[in-house]
């Protein structure tokens, strides 16, 4: 299983995030490339705990829906929503300049990786998590949105 604990995983989704263009065009939902990288960055700083969202998480989600998505070796379906406050064009950041929406993200990745989250943090939909699977979460929700360009 990919996890950003693992070197070799994480080095893979820089180079993917590198590899964007402002010009990439999704291939499902209805964010622009630059709003993926402000989204992704946004969920990273809420693990960090700089960010407040709104929870959604329940018993089913905290323990079948969290393992399916970090356990499980089946892709993240697309279109499922994110929480109103990272959603683009709701609460969630606008994109500005593309490089440097990019490198907010790989810098954003950088610090959740030197300090993971701590089970103070919850998730929103998944509740409390271990720093494994926080990782874990950090690496499958970075591919999902990258497989989303084409990435």
């Amino acid at each position: 299983m990919q996890t950003l604990l693992t070197a070799a995983d994480r080095q893979s989704i820089t180079e993917r995030i590198q590899s964007l263009t402002p010009t990439d065009k999704h291939r499902w939902g209805k964010m622009e490339v630059g709003g993926m990288l402000c989204h992704l960055t946004d969920s990273f700083r809420l693990a960090l705990d700089d960010t407040e969202v709104s929870m959604a998480t329940g018993p089913l989600r905290r323990t079948v829906v969290k393992w399916v998505a970090l356990k499980s070796p089946t892709k993240w379906p697309k279109g499922v929503p994110t929480r109103p406050e990272m959603e683009q064009g709701k609460g969630g950041t606008p994109p500005t300049n593309f490089d440097q929406d990019r490198a907010r993200l790989l810098e954003a990745i950088d610090i959740f990786c030197a300090n993971p989250p701590s089970a103070d943090c919850p998730h929103p939909i998944f509740g409390v998590l271990s720093q494994e699977e926080w990782m874990r979460w950090g690496w499958l929700h970075t591919d999902h949105h990258l497989r989303q360009f084409g990435r």
